[in-house]
């Protein structure tokens, strides 16, 4: 069901022009995310603030966007974060917008992973689990 809602949310977004102010896509979870926080990987250098909340904001109300950009060339590095006021509008968008493409570009999006401060963030690769099993 969740793909035929971001076919028809797809489809409305891209042939009908709705204010931002007025377009609103419903959906409904079975079980909460873990965050409101999105993160948004694969954005084209092209992408800025404003249209990565344009594309976001139709789920719900975008509390933050930001782009990380690269502190030496001050180019964007092709990921950023989207923060949502709560946690269901968070899920709608990540189930309607993942693999979309923005700007020409298929967007990765998963729920942001808290990071603090002095404990580096491991996630196992499927490609190294199979590594484990090698003699």
């Amino acid at each position: 069901m969740n793909k035929s809602l971001a076919y028809v949310a797809t489809t409305i977004w891209t042939k009908v022009h709705v204010p931002p102010s007025q377009r609103r896509f419903i959906c409904s979870s079975a079980s909460p995310p873990s965050s409101n926080k999105l993160f948004v990987g694969g954005l084209s250098w092209s992408v800025d603030e404003k249209s990565l909340k344009d594309a976001f904001s139709s789920f719900g109300d975008v509390t933050e966007v930001r782009i990380v950009y690269d502190k030496d060339s001050g180019r964007p590095r092709g990921f950023g974060f989207v923060i949502f006021s709560n946690e269901d509008d968070a899920k709608c968008a990540k189930d309607a917008m993942d693999g979309k493409a923005l700007l020409g570009r298929p967007l990765r999006i998963n729920f942001a992973l808290e990071k603090i401060r002095g404990v580096p963030v491991v996630m196992p690769r499927l490609s190294d689990i199979g590594h484990l099993k090698r003699k």
